[in-house]
């Protein structure tokens, strides 16, 4: 059907594995003089433009250090109304698109990407594809006019940019083509996405994790009630289903979306990517390959071909790192700027926030992300990758500060509930105060028929064992501050309907899992009413 087929990637000389996946072989002082030659090129592309000037002062940084003290850090605010008219007139380059993402009230962040910082981000994304189908250096199964799955957001969110410059730029074939699935809600795309990979096949997948993770899971369902017989009158995927039903058979389950598409890679990303792998494994026959990546920055970091820890990529962005210490001081305060460190300052087992300054033109200046990441080591010495590895924990605005003793992120919180086992849609927590108190609600949909004081008890094991400062919250303080509200089966699905109706955008549509507002709770609430919500503090 597709002729002959040829190997991307031939050996660890390969030129095209050099051009992508180089980076990997880069020692830290390597990695740093790349960074600052970027650094030093794009501030003099910023001097020539409005907004640099806004950002910068009239007088240009001549160096790394005076960089650093003479720029402050910025956060969006600082990019308006330059960005919220969406003209480009203040950039030093065009605009060649556009990309949003939503923010808190419900508005969006623009920003634009010039041509070259478009073509480097579409360069990195083939790194993550050749890198995905690798399990050793210099070798890598994806060949010419491989199949690719997208199941992600439309243009203009990131994803959504990346499905169409990889459908335009790589020799790979989509299943979908992103002009035929933009205009179509999500739930609907998926659908139509594996109804339309019946009959084609796929090589690559690539979605958010927990959508993976809710594929898999729907897909087994369906499997358990024999929901896949209608499919056998389709003539086309008739060898697909009699393939995949004889592996069942063989290991003594029930159909698996991995014995309908044995894929070559699984690629996911968000911060429950590495809680989930054994879980996207079972489904999917492989562990998902990770990356990270925001809108404002484009692709921060990816995993090598030992599917581990990630490498920070060098050549989209200067990275700084604001110690955790320093957060504290900051939040609220307005007038205090933390200090920085240099990625060749970070130290294991530390968590920072990440700032950017774009390179190529972008107009982000010592930017803010939000993003909290923990540094897990300073090399990988399996994969012989001297670089620092990281872990994306969540966002630091997410945090949950309970009486200065801890502060969770979504990620621990994600990982207790995996922990305790627990048969989960959804979930949603925050910090509440009653009655003079401070407690951690945890609002969850659960697919079993576990008792609130079951669910909270055993959460607050989990976290203990997780957190050792939440630990001391009850071995010292006497404080165990969870409290539990069990929603109706559904409650999350109908909140995406009703919010889907009433036009929202994708991310909208999703309760966000930290510090929801009154409104989104009072709403969950409600859905879940159709029954009674359980609700129990331990």
């Amino acid at each position: 059907m597709y002729g002959i087929r040829y190997p991307m990637v031939r050996s660890e000389g390969d030129r095209f594995w050099k051009k992508y996946c180089g980076f990997l072989d880069l020692s830290l002082n390597e990695f740093m003089e790349i960074q600052q030659t970027l650094l030093l090129q794009q501030l003099q592309r910023l001097a020539d433009c409005p907004l640099g000037k806004k950002l910068t002062g009239k007088k240009v940084p001549k160096s790394l250090d005076e960089f650093r003290n003479s720029v402050p850090l910025t956060s969006y605010a600082d990019y308006l109304p330059e960005l919220e008219k969406g003209n480009g007139h203040c950039l030093h380059s065009k605009p060649y698109v556009w990309a949003h993402t939503s923010q808190a009230g419900g508005s969006f962040k623009k920003v634009p990407y010039t041509r070259a910082f478009y073509d480097r981000l579409l360069d990195d994304l083939m790194a993550i594809f050749i890198l995905s189908c690798s399990n050793e250096k210099g070798c890598s199964s994806i060949v010419d006019g491989d199949r690719v799955l997208f199941n992600v957001a439309p243009s203009p969110y990131l994803s959504g940019i990346l499905a169409s410059g990889a459908s335009e730029r790589f020799n790979l074939t989509p299943v979908m083509s992103p002009k035929s699935h933009d205009s179509m809600d999500f739930k609907d795309k998926m659908a139509q996405g594996f109804e339309v990979s019946l009959r084609t096949g796929v090589d690559i997948l690539i979605a958010m994790t927990s959508v993976l993770v809710k594929m898999g899971r729907d897909f087994d369902k369906r499997s358990r009630k024999s929901g896949l017989r209608k499919l056998i009158s389709h003539p086309s995927i008739f060898y697909r289903l009699i393939r995949a039903k004889l592996l069942s058979k063989l290991h003594r389950r029930n159909i698996l979306p991995k014995d309908l598409w044995p894929v070559k890679a699984v690629i996911g990303w968000g911060m429950d990517t590495s809680i989930y792998r054994q879980e996207v494994c079972k489904y999917w026959g492989m562990v998902p390959y990770e990356f990270h990546a925001c809108t404002e920055a484009g692709i921060i970091a990816m995993q090598s071909w030992n599917k581990k820890d990630m490498t920070f990529v060098p050549y989209s962005n200067f990275l700084e790192f604001i110690p955790e210490s320093e957060l504290l001081p900051s939040n609220g305060s307005g007038s205090h700027q933390p200090r920085t460190v240099l990625i060749s300052e970070v130290k294991p087992g530390e968590r920072y926030e990440l700032v950017i300054t774009g390179f190529h033109g972008q107009p982000l200046i010592r930017y803010r992300l939000g993003h909290l990441i923990k540094i897990t080591s300073l090399q990988d010495e399996e994969a012989q990758v001297y670089l620092p590895q990281m872990v994306f924990e969540g966002r630091v605005d997410d945090l949950l500060d309970i009486a200065g003793f801890t502060r969770l992120s979504e990620k621990t919180v994600a990982q207790a509930i995996a922990n305790a086992g627990l048969d989960h849609a959804e979930w949603s927590i925050r910090k509440e105060a009653k009655n003079g108190k401070s407690t951690l609600h945890l609002y969850i949909e659960l697919d079993n028929r576990l008792k609130p004081v079951e669910v909270a008890s055993t959460l607050h094991q989990e976290l203990k064992k997780i957190d050792c400062f939440y630990s001391d919250l009850d071995t010292m303080m006497d404080i165990r501050p969870l409290e539990i509200t069990l929603l109706r089966p559904g409650t999350f699905s109908d909140y995406y309907e009703e919010t889907r109706k009433l036009g929202m955008e994708l991310p909208l549509r999703k309760p966000s899992r930290m510090n929801a507002s009154d409104d989104i709770i009072d709403e969950l609430v409600r859905l879940s009413a159709r029954g009674t919500p359980e609700k129990v503090k331990i």
